[in-house]
């Protein structure tokens, strides 16, 4: 998180004065759309939701080759992308390589940030498309509007709208794919648990103001159990604590720390459904079409929160959230109440609704 918060400040001083030095981009006129470069920086949940808009690309340009500029963090989520020809990492030596390209189209899709749109205004293009959220959007030959009350999904389209390419009327229910090689491993971590219907928990979250809290995720597991539904909580390697304590004496298993991110996709795609908070898991669950329970308060649920039938959103809605603007949370003086005062049995009932008792 330190090396995050390096890189915002970094963007906030030397972003502002790189483009103050660079000249306004004009716009070059129509080309044939051969090569086409999307830039994402950034966490997983971004980059889940820009993969609709990679796959209307393909299939309007069938024949071209469609890049990702990305980076390590988030770089995976492509991997589960048939739209994408390269993946390049920008913090791992392919950013030279990338400006020194010749592109059609350069896309940035970062919404705030300035950083990205310096690198797609020194990229070699006609066509560069952007959100104009603050001076970043003099470096674009195509301006577009960022709504903070808006899908993400469809946020991203309208970066497609200078390209003559509309949003569905309605997004894809799976627009990820999970590899059978990936799959095969993952059948081995779960195979304890037989042909049993499980229930994926996910406790973590990159900021404390979207964690629930290990001893409630502890009491939804016991419920589970009850009911004869076996739980799988899955994470990170800093998850690992944290899914021991949700996992004491409770049938199903702790996976966290114990698979990549997409072995972690991949139990998700298995499981009859997912419990998580606003995080870029969330959003697999989403992209894999598996039904979710997620927990909103921070932030924004009309641009975050999963959308469609299969998916209850528990939102207190209180008078001080949501509180998150351009991926910044302030701290909360009031312990996460939005959080807190969702109950175990507020999300145990939303499990049931989708998943029955698992049996």
């Amino acid at each position: 998180m330190d090396r995050i918060k390096i890189l915002k400040q970094l963007d906030a001083f030397l972003g502002k004065a790189l483009i103050g030095l660079l000249p306004t981009a004009k716009a070059g006129g129509e080309v044939a759309l051969q090569k086409i470069l999307l830039i994402r920086p950034g966490g997983i949940g971004d980059a889940v939701l820009l993969v609709p808009v990679l796959v209307a690309l393909r299939e309007k340009h069938p024949n071209a080759t469609i890049d990702v500029l990305a980076e390590k963090r988030n770089a995976a989520i492509f991997s589960m992308c048939t739209s994408v020809d390269n993946v390049m990492l920008y913090d791992q030596g392919g950013l030279l390589p990338t400006i020194l390209s010749k592109y059609d189209v350069v896309i940035d899709t970062e919404q705030w940030h300035r950083l990205s749109a310096v690198v797609a205004r020194l990229i070699k293009s006609r066509i560069k498309i952007g959100y104009g959220t603050n001076e970043r959007k003099k470096l674009f030959t195509h301006v577009v509007n960022y709504s903070h009350d808006q899908y993400e999904v469809s946020s991203f389209f309208d970066l497609l709208q200078p390209l003559s390419i509309e949003a569905p009327e309605n997004h894809p229910d799976t627009f990820l794919m999970i590899s059978s090689t990936t799959r095969e491993s993952v059948c081995q971590l779960v195979e304890p648990l037989g042909e049993r219907p499980y229930v994926v928990l996910f406790p973590g979250a990159s900021i404390l103001e979207r964690r629930w809290g290990v001893d409630k995720f502890h009491q939804l597991a016991v419920k589970l159990n009850e009911d004869g539904c076996p739980v799988v909580v899955i994470g990170g390697a800093e998850d690992r604590d944290a899914g021991a304590e949700i996992m004491s004496g409770i049938d199903g298993l702790n996976l966290a720390g114990q698979t990549s991110l997409l072995g972690s996709s991949a139990v998700v795609e298995k499981a009859a459904l997912l419990v998580s908070g606003d995080s870029g898991m969330l959003h697999i669950g989403v992209g894999l079409g598996r039904p979710t329970v997620s927990l909103f308060g921070s932030g924004i649920s009309a641009k975050w929160a999963p959308q469609g039938e299969n998916h209850v959103i528990l939102n207190k809605g209180l008078p001080c959230s949501p509180c998150t603007r351009f991926g910044y949370t302030p701290p909360c003086p009031i312990d996460v109440k939005c959080l807190a005062d969702i109950s175990v049995d507020d999300v145990y009932a939303a499990v049931r609704s989708l998943a029955g008792s698992c049996v």
